[in-house]
């Protein structure tokens, strides 16, 4: 049975190693988790094992099996992970992500909701909208930035028409 415990935020450990713990707020120089839990990380670097972590912020991010939830981030570096939101300067990510915004973007075989970089590079990324200045790879995406611009003009103009029309059915002013 895991413990759970709660790091004081006024004591600040330069080194974390916590290992099948649930703890709600970690703040330190360095944290390393082995099948553990965080409801927020506070680290210069950050390394999950087989953990979870709702909220990181960090310089350095790596994470191997593990699931995120709000990153930001410096560099990331996740193999077989998944996160639900990652803002970074550098990401390499080799599984899934709902959210990515980078500067520069690498994908193993990555499976992502929406991305936006200045530079995406990958094997094979399979994506729903891409935001993109400079892609390099085999990218299969559902809505490129072009069909992004349109698919927000198309809306807008029906969702005015739409308001327009309710005021004149209803009366109005």
């Amino acid at each position: 049975m895991p413990n759970s415990f709660e790091t004081p935020e006024t004591d600040s450990a330069q080194v974390s190693n916590l290992s099948q713990v649930d703890v709600e707020l970690v703040k330190a120089e360095m944290v390393r988790m082995h099948q553990s839990s965080a409801a927020m990380i506070d680290a210069d670097e950050v390394a999950l094992d087989l953990s979870a972590a709702g909220q990181v912020r960090t310089d350095q991010l790596t994470t191997h099996e593990s699931a995120l939830g709000v990153t930001q981030a410096e560099s990331v570096d996740m193999q077989n992970s998944a996160a639900l939101a990652v803002r970074a300067g550098n990401v390499f990510i080799n599984g899934r992500a709902g959210a990515v915004a980078a500067g520069s973007v690498e994908f193993g075989h990555a499976r992502v909701g929406v991305l936006a970089g200045r530079e995406v590079r990958g094997e094979k990324i399979d994506s729903v909208i891409l935001l993109a200045g400079d892609v390099h790879g085999n990218v299969t995406t559902v809505m490129d930035t072009r069909g992004a611009v349109i698919a927000g003009l198309v809306g807008g103009l029906f969702a005015g028409i739409l308001l327009m029309l309710s005021r004149m059915v209803f009366g109005r002013k």
